[in-house]
Protein backbone atom coordinates (compact mmCIF):
# COMPACT_ATOMS: atom_id res chain seq x y z
CA UNK A 1 0.00 0.00 0.00
CA UNK A 2 1.60 3.34 -0.98
CA UNK A 3 2.11 5.93 1.65
CA UNK A 4 -0.85 8.60 2.32
CA UNK A 5 2.03 11.32 2.76
CA UNK A 6 3.50 10.40 -0.71
CA UNK A 7 0.40 10.09 -2.38
CA UNK A 8 -0.59 13.25 -1.17
CA UNK A 9 2.44 15.19 -2.28
CA UNK A 10 2.22 13.42 -5.18
CA UNK A 11 -1.26 14.69 -6.12
CA UNK A 12 -0.26 18.37 -4.89
CA UNK A 13 2.07 18.34 -7.72
CA UNK A 14 0.21 16.77 -9.63
CA UNK A 15 -3.06 19.32 -9.92
CA UNK A 16 -0.26 22.52 -9.44
CA UNK A 17 1.73 21.66 -12.39
CA UNK A 18 -1.88 21.00 -14.29
CA UNK A 19 -2.46 24.71 -13.91
CA UNK A 20 1.24 25.79 -14.50
CA UNK A 21 2.09 26.89 -10.77
CA UNK A 22 2.88 25.14 -7.57
CA UNK A 23 7.17 25.14 -7.81
CA UNK A 24 8.46 23.67 -4.34
CA UNK A 25 5.38 23.95 -2.34
CA UNK A 26 4.30 20.32 -2.55
CA UNK A 27 8.08 19.51 -1.38
CA UNK A 28 7.42 22.05 1.61
CA UNK A 29 4.29 20.28 2.46
CA UNK A 30 5.90 16.65 2.36
CA UNK A 31 9.08 18.17 5.07
CA UNK A 32 5.96 19.84 7.50
CA UNK A 33 4.75 16.40 7.46
CA UNK A 34 8.04 13.96 7.12
CA UNK A 35 11.20 15.75 7.85
CA UNK A 36 12.49 12.54 6.32
CA UNK A 37 11.43 12.76 3.45
CA UNK A 38 14.50 12.68 1.03
CA UNK A 39 15.70 10.01 2.52
CA UNK A 40 12.97 7.45 2.20
CA UNK A 41 12.99 7.55 -1.94
CA UNK A 42 15.21 4.36 -3.82
CA UNK A 43 17.34 6.10 -6.07
CA UNK A 44 18.39 4.74 -9.72
CA UNK A 45 21.85 3.38 -10.46
CA UNK A 46 23.21 6.83 -11.35
CA UNK A 47 22.97 9.74 -9.45
CA UNK A 48 24.32 12.75 -10.22
CA UNK A 49 24.56 15.65 -8.14
CA UNK A 50 25.60 19.28 -9.47
CA UNK A 51 26.91 21.73 -7.04
CA UNK A 52 29.13 24.95 -6.58
CA UNK A 53 28.61 28.87 -6.75
CA UNK A 54 27.89 29.42 -10.42
CA UNK A 55 27.03 27.23 -13.54
CA UNK A 56 25.34 24.57 -11.85
CA UNK A 57 21.79 24.71 -13.52
CA UNK A 58 23.40 24.57 -17.00
CA UNK A 59 25.73 22.33 -16.18
CA UNK A 60 23.38 19.77 -14.54
CA UNK A 61 21.39 20.46 -17.61
CA UNK A 62 23.22 19.75 -20.33
CA UNK A 63 24.38 16.47 -18.19
CA UNK A 64 20.28 15.77 -18.13
CA UNK A 65 20.54 16.12 -21.98
CA UNK A 66 23.61 14.81 -22.77
CA UNK A 67 22.36 11.44 -21.05
CA UNK A 68 19.01 11.55 -22.62
CA UNK A 69 20.85 11.72 -25.89
CA UNK A 70 22.84 7.94 -24.77
CA UNK A 71 19.39 6.45 -24.27
CA UNK A 72 18.17 6.98 -20.89
CA UNK A 73 15.57 7.97 -19.06
CA UNK A 74 16.69 11.09 -16.60
CA UNK A 75 15.03 12.70 -13.57
CA UNK A 76 16.16 16.21 -13.46
CA UNK A 77 15.47 19.89 -12.10
CA UNK A 78 16.30 21.43 -14.52
CA UNK A 79 14.59 24.50 -13.24
CA UNK A 80 17.51 25.28 -11.06
CA UNK A 81 14.78 24.09 -7.59
CA UNK A 82 17.87 23.14 -5.66
CA UNK A 83 17.02 23.46 -2.24
CA UNK A 84 15.57 21.21 0.15
CA UNK A 85 11.98 21.98 -0.50
CA UNK A 86 13.12 22.06 -4.37
CA UNK A 87 14.62 18.58 -4.44
CA UNK A 88 11.69 17.01 -2.12
CA UNK A 89 9.04 18.01 -5.06
CA UNK A 90 11.63 16.30 -7.52
CA UNK A 91 11.77 13.18 -6.14
CA UNK A 92 8.43 12.93 -5.47
CA UNK A 93 7.30 13.69 -8.81
CA UNK A 94 9.30 11.19 -10.49
CA UNK A 95 8.54 8.07 -8.04
CA UNK A 96 5.99 5.17 -8.22
CA UNK A 97 4.14 4.70 -4.93
CA UNK A 98 6.72 2.75 -3.57
CA UNK A 99 9.48 5.75 -3.26
CA UNK A 100 11.59 4.38 -6.72
CA UNK A 101 12.53 6.34 -8.53
CA UNK A 102 11.43 5.67 -12.01
CA UNK A 103 14.37 6.80 -14.36
CA UNK A 104 18.11 5.34 -15.19
CA UNK A 105 19.37 8.58 -13.82
CA UNK A 106 18.97 11.16 -11.59
CA UNK A 107 21.13 14.63 -12.50
CA UNK A 108 20.11 16.82 -9.38
CA UNK A 109 21.62 20.40 -8.66
CA UNK A 110 21.97 21.19 -5.32
CA UNK A 111 22.33 24.85 -3.45
CA UNK A 112 26.02 23.87 -1.79
CA UNK A 113 24.81 24.95 1.15
CA UNK A 114 21.76 21.77 1.53
CA UNK A 115 24.78 19.34 -0.26
CA UNK A 116 25.89 18.27 3.30
CA UNK A 117 22.61 17.98 5.14
CA UNK A 118 21.42 15.89 1.91
CA UNK A 119 24.36 14.05 0.96
CA UNK A 120 23.75 11.16 2.31
CA UNK A 121 19.90 10.98 1.74
CA UNK A 122 20.51 11.04 -2.50
CA UNK A 123 22.78 8.38 -2.58
CA UNK A 124 25.06 10.46 -5.32
CA UNK A 125 27.47 7.87 -7.55
CA UNK A 126 28.68 10.67 -8.62
CA UNK A 127 29.80 14.69 -7.54
CA UNK A 128 30.07 17.54 -10.30
CA UNK A 129 31.76 20.21 -8.40
CA UNK A 130 31.85 23.90 -10.81
CA UNK A 131 33.70 26.54 -8.99
CA UNK A 132 33.71 28.39 -5.47
CA UNK A 133 33.20 32.26 -5.23
CA UNK A 134 32.04 34.30 -2.84
CA UNK A 135 28.13 34.79 -2.95
CA UNK A 136 25.77 36.49 -0.75
CA UNK A 137 27.71 36.35 2.32
CA UNK A 138 25.22 36.84 4.84
CA UNK A 139 23.02 33.76 3.80
CA UNK A 140 26.06 31.76 2.95
CA UNK A 141 29.00 33.20 5.12
CA UNK A 142 32.59 32.89 4.04
CA UNK A 143 33.33 30.66 0.80
CA UNK A 144 35.52 28.78 3.22
CA UNK A 145 32.87 27.39 5.98
CA UNK A 146 31.00 26.12 2.28
CA UNK A 147 33.98 24.37 1.46
CA UNK A 148 34.23 22.32 4.81
CA UNK A 149 31.06 21.59 5.12
CA UNK A 150 31.46 19.56 1.36
CA UNK A 151 34.54 18.47 2.73
CA UNK A 152 32.79 16.59 6.23
CA UNK A 153 31.04 14.75 3.40
CA UNK A 154 33.43 13.54 1.25
CA UNK A 155 35.75 11.34 3.90
CA UNK A 156 33.63 8.40 2.90
CA UNK A 157 32.42 8.90 -0.67
CA UNK A 158 33.02 5.89 -2.47
CA UNK A 159 31.73 7.34 -5.72
CA UNK A 160 33.20 9.36 -8.73
CA UNK A 161 34.21 13.27 -7.96
CA UNK A 162 34.14 15.09 -10.97
CA UNK A 163 36.38 18.33 -10.28
CA UNK A 164 37.01 21.85 -12.00
CA UNK A 165 40.99 21.39 -12.36
CA UNK A 166 41.43 25.31 -12.53
CA UNK A 167 39.67 26.16 -9.59
CA UNK A 168 42.10 25.79 -6.19
CA UNK A 169 39.40 25.81 -3.81
CA UNK A 170 37.63 22.96 -5.87
CA UNK A 171 40.76 20.82 -6.06
CA UNK A 172 41.84 20.81 -2.02
CA UNK A 173 38.15 18.49 -2.32
CA UNK A 174 40.41 15.75 -3.56
CA UNK A 175 42.73 15.40 -0.33
CA UNK A 176 40.04 14.79 1.43
CA UNK A 177 38.18 12.34 -0.43
CA UNK A 178 40.37 9.37 0.05
CA UNK A 179 38.01 6.63 -1.40
CA UNK A 180 36.51 8.68 -4.19
CA UNK A 181 37.61 8.47 -8.17
CA UNK A 182 38.78 11.48 -8.87
CA UNK A 183 38.45 12.85 -12.45
CA UNK A 184 39.71 16.45 -13.40
CA UNK A 185 38.51 18.81 -16.40
CA UNK A 186 40.36 21.95 -17.07
CA UNK A 187 40.42 24.31 -20.25
CA UNK A 188 44.20 25.38 -21.88
CA UNK A 189 44.97 28.87 -22.32
CA UNK A 190 43.29 30.96 -25.37
CA UNK A 191 43.25 34.42 -26.81
CA UNK A 192 41.67 35.78 -23.84
CA UNK A 193 44.04 34.20 -21.37
CA UNK A 194 46.12 36.69 -19.31
CA UNK A 195 48.88 36.38 -16.90
CA UNK A 196 47.58 38.57 -14.76
CA UNK A 197 44.11 39.56 -13.22
CA UNK A 198 42.72 42.46 -11.50
CA UNK A 199 39.49 40.39 -10.46
CA UNK A 200 38.43 39.45 -7.29
CA UNK A 201 39.66 35.57 -6.58
CA UNK A 202 40.08 33.40 -3.72
CA UNK A 203 42.40 31.00 -4.89
CA UNK A 204 45.70 32.94 -3.41
CA UNK A 205 47.22 30.75 -1.43
CA UNK A 206 47.70 26.82 -1.13
CA UNK A 207 45.59 25.19 0.81
CA UNK A 208 48.18 22.60 1.45
CA UNK A 209 51.44 24.81 2.67
CA UNK A 210 50.24 28.03 2.55
CA UNK A 211 52.55 29.18 0.17
CA UNK A 212 51.25 32.01 -2.78
CA UNK A 213 50.12 30.02 -6.10
CA UNK A 214 51.78 30.64 -9.23
CA UNK A 215 49.57 30.87 -12.08
CA UNK A 216 50.26 30.15 -15.48
CA UNK A 217 47.58 31.94 -17.15
CA UNK A 218 43.78 33.07 -15.62
CA UNK A 219 41.08 32.68 -17.64
CA UNK A 220 38.37 34.74 -15.04
CA UNK A 221 38.73 35.75 -11.30
CA UNK A 222 40.99 33.09 -9.70
CA UNK A 223 40.20 30.24 -12.21
CA UNK A 224 43.47 29.50 -14.65
CA UNK A 225 46.54 26.76 -14.36
CA UNK A 226 48.09 27.28 -11.33
CA UNK A 227 50.54 24.92 -8.94
CA UNK A 228 52.28 25.11 -5.35
CA UNK A 229 56.06 25.59 -6.19
CA UNK A 230 56.41 24.05 -2.72
CA UNK A 231 54.51 20.99 -2.11
CA UNK A 232 52.79 20.51 -6.12
CA UNK A 233 49.24 21.28 -5.07
CA UNK A 234 47.24 21.94 -8.68
CA UNK A 235 49.91 19.60 -10.93
CA UNK A 236 47.08 17.66 -12.15
CA UNK A 237 46.45 15.37 -15.15
CA UNK A 238 43.14 16.12 -16.22
CA UNK A 239 40.81 13.64 -18.02
CA UNK A 240 39.08 16.70 -20.44
CA UNK A 241 41.26 19.14 -21.70
CA UNK A 242 39.24 21.96 -23.46
CA UNK A 243 41.27 23.15 -25.90
CA UNK A 244 41.54 25.78 -29.11
CA UNK A 245 38.33 27.77 -27.84
CA UNK A 246 37.71 29.54 -31.02
CA UNK A 247 35.15 32.25 -30.03
CA UNK A 248 34.57 33.55 -33.88
CA UNK A 249 33.22 30.17 -34.97
CA UNK A 250 32.05 28.81 -31.71
CA UNK A 251 33.94 25.61 -31.28
CA UNK A 252 36.30 24.20 -28.98
CA UNK A 253 38.34 20.70 -29.10
CA UNK A 254 38.49 17.84 -26.29
CA UNK A 255 40.47 14.32 -27.49
CA UNK A 256 40.49 15.13 -31.22
CA UNK A 257 36.89 16.11 -30.98
CA UNK A 258 35.48 19.59 -31.79
CA UNK A 259 32.63 20.56 -30.32
CA UNK A 260 30.55 23.50 -30.99
CA UNK A 261 29.42 25.61 -27.92
CA UNK A 262 26.21 26.91 -26.89
CA UNK A 263 27.10 30.25 -25.95
CA UNK A 264 30.43 32.28 -26.69
CA UNK A 265 31.66 32.63 -23.27
CA UNK A 266 34.77 31.02 -21.66
CA UNK A 267 32.40 30.07 -17.93
CA UNK A 268 30.10 28.07 -21.02
CA UNK A 269 33.15 25.77 -22.39
CA UNK A 270 34.00 25.19 -18.49
CA UNK A 271 30.22 23.66 -18.09
CA UNK A 272 30.98 21.68 -21.59
CA UNK A 273 33.96 20.84 -20.13
CA UNK A 274 32.13 19.21 -16.69
CA UNK A 275 29.92 17.62 -18.60
CA UNK A 276 32.08 15.39 -20.98
CA UNK A 277 33.96 14.37 -17.75
CA UNK A 278 31.23 13.11 -16.32
CA UNK A 279 30.56 11.08 -19.32
CA UNK A 280 33.61 9.45 -19.61
CA UNK A 281 33.46 8.41 -15.52
CA UNK A 282 30.44 6.77 -17.05
CA UNK A 283 32.37 5.43 -19.81
CA UNK A 284 29.77 7.12 -22.60
CA UNK A 285 31.03 8.51 -25.91
CA UNK A 286 31.19 12.46 -25.54
CA UNK A 287 29.16 12.38 -29.17
CA UNK A 288 25.94 11.77 -26.97
CA UNK A 289 26.87 15.48 -25.91
CA UNK A 290 27.53 16.78 -29.16
CA UNK A 291 24.51 17.67 -30.58
CA UNK A 292 23.33 19.05 -27.16
CA UNK A 293 26.14 21.70 -26.97
CA UNK A 294 24.67 22.98 -30.15
CA UNK A 295 21.39 23.10 -30.07
CA UNK A 296 21.32 23.88 -26.17
CA UNK A 297 19.08 27.53 -25.23
CA UNK A 298 19.89 29.11 -22.27
CA UNK A 299 17.03 29.41 -20.43
CA UNK A 300 15.30 30.81 -17.33
CA UNK A 301 17.34 34.47 -17.19
CA UNK A 302 20.72 32.76 -18.24
CA UNK A 303 21.53 35.17 -21.73
CA UNK A 304 17.96 34.19 -22.88
CA UNK A 305 16.53 36.35 -25.42
CA UNK A 306 13.32 38.44 -26.07
CA UNK A 307 12.12 39.92 -28.99
CA UNK A 308 10.92 43.42 -28.45
CA UNK A 309 11.66 46.69 -31.14
CA UNK A 310 14.98 45.13 -30.77
CA UNK A 311 16.18 42.18 -29.11
CA UNK A 312 16.84 41.82 -25.24
CA UNK A 313 19.17 39.63 -23.41
CA UNK A 314 18.67 38.85 -19.98
CA UNK A 315 20.97 37.41 -17.33
CA UNK A 316 21.25 36.04 -13.56
CA UNK A 317 24.07 37.83 -11.87
CA UNK A 318 24.15 37.32 -8.31
CA UNK A 319 28.34 37.99 -6.89
CA UNK A 320 31.37 39.71 -8.39
CA UNK A 321 32.49 37.24 -10.46
CA UNK A 322 29.49 36.02 -12.45
CA UNK A 323 28.48 39.96 -12.96
CA UNK A 324 32.19 40.68 -14.36
CA UNK A 325 31.58 37.33 -17.02
CA UNK A 326 28.30 38.79 -17.93
CA UNK A 327 29.35 42.34 -18.54
CA UNK A 328 32.25 41.08 -20.59
CA UNK A 329 29.58 39.23 -22.84
CA UNK A 330 27.58 42.13 -23.07
CA UNK A 331 30.50 44.52 -23.99
CA UNK A 332 32.20 42.45 -26.62
CA UNK A 333 28.86 42.50 -28.53
CA UNK A 334 29.64 44.87 -31.24
CA UNK A 335 26.43 47.52 -31.51
CA UNK A 336 24.83 50.53 -29.68
CA UNK A 337 23.35 48.93 -26.25
CA UNK A 338 20.93 50.15 -23.71
CA UNK A 339 21.63 48.35 -20.00
CA UNK A 340 19.16 48.09 -17.25
CA UNK A 341 20.69 46.28 -13.96
CA UNK A 342 17.55 45.39 -11.36
CA UNK A 343 18.90 45.16 -7.83
CA UNK A 344 17.06 43.45 -5.20
CA UNK A 345 18.02 42.67 -1.35
CA UNK A 346 15.45 40.44 -0.49
CA UNK A 347 16.35 36.86 1.15
CA UNK A 348 17.01 34.95 -1.64
CA UNK A 349 19.22 37.87 -2.93
CA UNK A 350 20.93 38.52 0.09
CA UNK A 351 19.93 41.08 2.11
CA UNK A 352 23.14 42.48 1.80
CA UNK A 353 24.61 44.07 -1.96
CA UNK A 354 28.01 45.41 -0.96
CA UNK A 355 28.90 42.97 -3.32
CA UNK A 356 28.18 45.01 -6.01
CA UNK A 357 31.65 47.42 -5.40
CA UNK A 358 33.71 44.17 -5.91
CA UNK A 359 32.50 43.59 -9.47
CA UNK A 360 34.07 45.67 -12.04
CA UNK A 361 31.49 48.24 -13.16
CA UNK A 362 34.16 50.26 -14.75
CA UNK A 363 34.06 48.03 -17.98
CA UNK A 364 30.48 49.72 -19.15
CA UNK A 365 32.52 52.92 -19.64
CA UNK A 366 32.53 51.59 -23.56
CA UNK A 367 31.52 54.19 -25.80
CA UNK A 368 28.58 51.74 -27.43
CA UNK A 369 27.32 51.95 -24.00
CA UNK A 370 24.29 54.55 -24.11
CA UNK A 371 22.34 54.46 -20.95
CA UNK A 372 22.53 52.27 -18.15
CA UNK A 373 19.17 52.12 -16.07
CA UNK A 374 18.74 51.38 -12.49
CA UNK A 375 15.72 49.55 -11.32
CA UNK A 376 14.42 47.13 -8.42
CA UNK A 377 14.54 47.62 -4.33
CA UNK A 378 18.36 49.04 -4.41
CA UNK A 379 18.46 50.88 -7.70
CA UNK A 380 19.71 53.83 -5.89
CA UNK A 381 22.27 51.90 -4.38
CA UNK A 382 23.38 50.55 -8.02
CA UNK A 383 23.16 54.29 -9.26
CA UNK A 384 25.78 55.37 -6.49
CA UNK A 385 27.98 52.21 -7.43
CA UNK A 386 27.94 53.38 -11.18
CA UNK A 387 28.36 57.51 -9.87
CA UNK A 388 31.77 56.26 -8.48
CA UNK A 389 33.27 54.62 -11.86
CA UNK A 390 32.67 57.89 -13.72
CA UNK A 391 28.85 56.75 -15.84
CA UNK A 392 26.96 59.37 -14.01
CA UNK A 393 26.26 61.23 -17.19
CA UNK A 394 24.86 57.53 -18.74
CA UNK A 395 22.86 56.73 -14.98
CA UNK A 396 18.88 56.90 -15.71
CA UNK A 397 17.09 55.35 -12.65
CA UNK A 398 13.57 53.88 -13.15
CA UNK A 399 12.21 52.18 -9.58
CA UNK A 400 9.25 50.98 -11.14
CA UNK A 401 10.35 47.08 -13.30
CA UNK A 402 7.47 47.51 -15.54
CA UNK A 403 8.36 51.01 -16.55
CA UNK A 404 12.24 50.44 -17.05
CA UNK A 405 11.26 46.96 -19.18
CA UNK A 406 8.69 49.65 -21.58
CA UNK A 407 11.46 52.76 -21.21
CA UNK A 408 14.37 49.77 -22.83
CA UNK A 409 11.44 48.51 -25.48
CA UNK A 410 10.86 52.51 -26.53
CA UNK A 411 14.27 53.22 -27.35
CA UNK A 412 13.97 50.83 -30.33
CA UNK A 413 17.73 49.74 -29.36
CA UNK A 414 19.64 46.30 -28.83
CA UNK A 415 19.42 46.07 -24.85
CA UNK A 416 20.71 44.08 -21.91
CA UNK A 417 19.34 43.18 -18.29
CA UNK A 418 21.22 42.01 -15.63
CA UNK A 419 18.83 40.78 -12.49
CA UNK A 420 19.55 39.49 -8.84
CA UNK A 421 17.18 36.37 -7.93
CA UNK A 422 13.98 37.48 -7.23
CA UNK A 423 13.62 40.12 -10.26
CA UNK A 424 14.97 37.73 -12.19
CA UNK A 425 11.21 35.90 -12.73
CA UNK A 426 9.49 39.27 -12.43
CA UNK A 427 11.39 40.80 -15.01
CA UNK A 428 10.97 37.43 -17.38
CA UNK A 429 7.16 38.05 -16.93
CA UNK A 430 7.41 41.74 -17.96
CA UNK A 431 9.82 41.13 -20.96
CA UNK A 432 7.54 38.06 -22.18
CA UNK A 433 4.43 40.04 -22.08
CA UNK A 434 6.09 42.92 -23.50
CA UNK A 435 7.67 40.23 -26.54
CA UNK A 436 3.46 39.37 -27.21
CA UNK A 437 2.49 42.89 -27.62
CA UNK A 438 5.10 42.86 -30.47
CA UNK A 439 3.36 39.72 -32.11
CA UNK A 440 -0.40 41.21 -31.80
Amino acid sequence: MSDPKLFLVQKAHQILSRYGRGGSLPGELALKMDPDFIGRFHMPETVVLVTGTNGKTTTSNLIAESLRAAGKTVLNNHRGDNLNVGIATLLASGSDENYYIKADAAVIEVDELTLFRQFANLHPTHLVVTNFFRDQLDRAGEMETIIRKIISVLENFHGDLILNGDDPNVVRLADHAPYAKVHYYSVDRYLESRTITDEAGEGKFCPRCGSRLVYDYYQYSHIGRFHCPKDHFGEIQPEVLGRNVDFMHGTFDVNGRTYHSFVNTIYGIYNCCAVLCLLSSLGIDGRCASEVFSTYHLKEGRNEQFHLSRPCVINLIKNPTGANEVMKYIIAQPMKKNICIFLNDNDQDGHDVSWIWDAHFERLKDPLVQTIVCSGLRAYDMALRLKYEGLEDRILVIEDAEKAVEWLDDQRMESFIMATYTALHPTRHLLAKQERGHRQ
